[in-house]
């Protein structure tokens, strides 16, 4: 794994993280405190009255420590169900102590102190000690006497006073250049300690298969509806006629051969009129390029197709994604390229496919004047429907102004690492 480097500013900003997290754990001690004062004075009745309001203050208390995590990794975390509410407060208890969500707050809130403030607490001693040692040792030194020790230096003389100093600089840069590691670090603990329990993501996972199968049915009942239409009405109607031409044709053969002929030369068109339909209708369900080139190389000729300026730079693995994938990230680009020039006003399209060994990531950005909504009948939420299947993802940025990037995101394992880097300008 390569290491992430930290600028001078990232580094001032962890630490006053580091701080932030400090003071917002006694919160969260009180929060704990609290839901457990209420769930010991349960036995006596009185904790089903103040159980939901000590539950609901610990949750506000929890979704802060998600937002800042999901805000600090830039990374979405799963949340729990919402806190059960009944009319009334036994009832609203008894539901309470029965969601997994509850208790995966309560777990979080007695580990925090340890995992949370003690972790913030190494930068912030190291940057404030050896603050200490910087700013205040070099001018209180002589006036403390022989008993005054800057760690396991005495400072009494000069030469042991910049020795304090030398020390002091060195635990402050330590405590800085900690802190961004220290935050991240606490960052991954809290995503791992508040995201949604198992028994919640498994329900959410059922049910959102249930839809993404309903949906996926749908498409393909309209995809098949589709292709019986256009062949009723293309390719079957003009070989009908065509074989009717023929008859014709076959008729006129002894006694008139130059109509013959003529039925004949319609034939041929007829003819190749039905071929194009039937290559429209194949381009429609999986593009030949597609099939034979694969993703890049298929993105690449939308550019070609497109009358846009397109750049398409091409990080994929081989051997290829599987063909559902690239079929869904295909048609994807496809769209987003129509809502480019239809919908933007775009001139010049970026398009950048890569694959980090488990998920595909397909980046598109145009140089339009943005404020795309995704519920605007652009398009948008198609391709969220086609990606659904494959629990693909699509990231919407399109401030007023522009520009417009759209992100896709499909899980897809590959069974080789080795990848070939390539960039076309159509």
């Amino acid at each position: 794994m390569r290491a992430v480097r930290f600028g001078r500013r990232d580094e001032w900003v962890a630490l006053g993280r580091c701080q932030l997290l400090g003071l917002t754990g006694f919160a969260v001690i009180g929060a704990g405190m609290l839901v457990g004062g209420a769930l010991l004075l349960l036995p006596i009745g009185v904790g089903f009255r103040a159980l939901p309001p000590a539950a609901r203050l610990l949750r506000r208390a929890s979704d802060r420590y998600r937002n800042r995590a999901a805000r600090w990794t830039g990374r979405p975390l799963s949340r729990p169900d919402p806190l059960p509410h009944d009319t009334s407060a036994r009832r609203t208890s008894a539901a309470i102590l029965a969601d997994d969500g509850f208790w995966h707050d309560l777990r979080w809130a007695c580990l925090e102190p340890w995992t949370g403030a003690l972790l913030a607490a190494v930068p912030l001693a190291l940057a404030e000690y050896g603050a200490f040692g910087v700013l205040v040792q070099p001018w209180v030194w002589h006036r403390l006497g022989k008993g005054n020790w800057y760690a396991f230096i005495p400072v009494t003389s000069t030469a042991t006073m910049v020795a304090a100093l030398l020390l002091g600089l060195a635990l402050a840069a330590a405590g800085l250049r900690a802190a961004p590691s220290v935050t991240m670090l606490h960052a991954g603990l809290t995503r791992r300690l508040l995201s949604a329990p198992r028994n919640t993501e498994l329900a959410r996972r059922v049910a959102r298969l249930a839809d993404t199968r309903t949906v996926a049915q749908d498409v393909h009942a309209a995809e098949i509806a589709r292709i019986e239409r256009d062949l009723h009405d293309g390719a079957q109607a003009r070989l009908v006629t065509l074989g009717l031409t023929l008859d014709d044709a076959t008729r006129l053969l002894g006694t008139d051969p130059r109509s013959a002929r003529a039925l004949l030369l319609e034939v041929r068109a007829t003819s190749e009129r039905a071929l194009q339909d039937l290559r429209d209708l194949v381009h429609g369900i999986h593009p030949p390029v597609l099939a034979d080139r694969g993703l890049a190389d298929a993105v690449r000729s939308l550019g070609l197709e497109s009358h846009l300026d397109v750049d398409v730079v091409a990080e994929l693995p081989a051997p290829r994604l599987p063909a559902p994938v690239e079929s869904a990230a295909y048609f994807s680009v496809c769209e987003l390229l129509t809502n480019a020039a239809k919908h933007a006003a775009a001139t010049r399209v970026d398009i950048l496919l890569t694959h980090d060994g488990s998920r595909l990531r397909v980046s598109v950005t145009d140089d339009g004047h943005g404020g795309a909504v995704p519920t605007a009948g652009t398009g948008l939420p198609g391709i969220r429907r086609r990606l659904d299947p494959f629990d693909g993802t699509l990231t919407l940025h399109s401030p007023p102004g522009g520009p417009t990037t759209a992100t896709l995101e499909i899980p897809c394992a590959s069974s080789s690492l080795k990848t070939s880097s390539s960039s076309a300008t159509a």
